[in-house]
């Protein structure tokens, strides 16, 4: 057999896997890609936070991903989407501090919110605040949940309505979703940070969300594609550049 025959077909052999794994890897980029994207839209709901009531921990006018979630799984220093009458008529974003049967009051000798007596170091707030500018004392009804803003020295939340016969309380049911990140502007990107100043209380804090791997399938997808899709030009002009050496080898 000649040189440039044993070339020929080696050439082919390679050129025939190469296009098999570019297949599969456009295929398999596709699946974690279309996928991620439909989860995301089936679990996730993109809202946007019009005022500066959560800052810092959201923008004003940031756009937030929040997962879909059914009003009984809310616990303690969730960031939730509301819609509640006595409010207003559109959808709101609070932090939940205190839950059915807890006892809220600010603030301490040391400017901290407690819950049932407990003091909750809220290290979200802005920085040299207290955790409220106004002293309150209030029980939160069963099945309700008390909703405060991290920025509480503009925050119109549940102490504006402690007079109410809720006691400033809204109802689990109405929370549709829970906060889990930042998606624009793009320099504020990024998951929010676990309320860990309500993990020892009983009922523990949330875990987070399938967002991240949801978001890590979607890039590993658009890597595959973009890499599968440019194997095959780069395979063939590698391919032409070895059919012409052995020409010369083989004149």
């Amino acid at each position: 057999m000649s040189a440039a025959a044993r070339t020929r077909r080696t050439s082919d052999g390679h050129g025939r896997l190469g296009s098999m794994l570019s297949g599969l890897a456009v295929t398999v980029g596709c699946v974690l890609f279309l996928g991620g994207f439909v989860l995301g839209a089936i679990l996730y709901q993109p809202y946007t936070v019009p005022t500066d009531s959560m800052e810092p921990t959201v923008d004003t006018g940031a756009r937030v991903l929040a997962q879909r979630i059914d009003g009984g799984d809310v616990r303690r220093g969730d960031v939730v989407v509301f819609k509640d009458e006595l409010w207003g008529d559109l959808p709101m974003v609070k932090r939940v501090v205190g839950v059915g049967g807890d006892k809220i009051a600010c603030c301490d000798k040391q400017g901290r919110l407690t819950v049932n007596g407990k003091p909750v170091a809220e290290s979200y707030l802005p920085k040299g605040e207290p955790a409220s500018p106004s002293d309150f004392d209030t029980a939160v009804p069963k099945g309700h949940l008390f909703l405060l803003g991290d920025h509480r020295s503009t925050s119109q939340d549940s102490r504006v309505h402690l007079a109410d016969g809720d006691h400033g309380s809204v109802p689990r049911g109405a929370v549709s979703a829970r906060v889990e990140a930042t998606a624009w502007p793009l320099a504020g990107f990024g998951m929010l940070a676990q309320a860990t100043p309500f993990e020892d209380l009983p009922g523990g804090i949330s875990e987070p969300g399938p967002l991240r791997p949801i978001f890590v399938a979607v890039v590993a997808g658009a890597v595959l594609i973009l890499g599968g899709a440019a194997y095959g030009p780069l395979s063939r002009r590698s391919g032409r550049g070895r059919k012409g050496r052995a020409r010369v080898r083989t004149a």
